[in-house]
């Protein structure tokens, strides 16, 4: 909902012609009341347009900053072609 109370649609909703019944529902305030020792760690949302893959990404975590996919790739030569 924008500032003027218009309701804004950001993602493609793909519905065939006809009459379509739109419901809003009010955000509500929830209480999560589990208690951990540890926070979890924080998976950045990725948005894919293939449903199969979302949970995927959900579970995968980022690759470390000091990530080089050059020597990932040299590694992974070496040891496939017994180098």
């Amino acid at each position: 909902m924008d500032q003027s109370g218009n309701l804004l649609i950001t993602e493609l909703v793909n519905l065939p012609p006809g009459n379509v019944e739109v419901i809003v529902w009010s955000a509500t305030d929830t209480h999560d009341h589990t208690t951990t020792s540890e926070p979890a760690p924080e998976t950045p949302k990725r948005r894919t347009k293939i449903k199969a893959l979302q949970n995927w990404f959900e579970k995968t975590q980022p690759a470390p900053p000091d990530f080089d996919p050059d020597q990932a790739k040299w590694e992974y030569l070496k040891e496939k072609h017994n180098l």
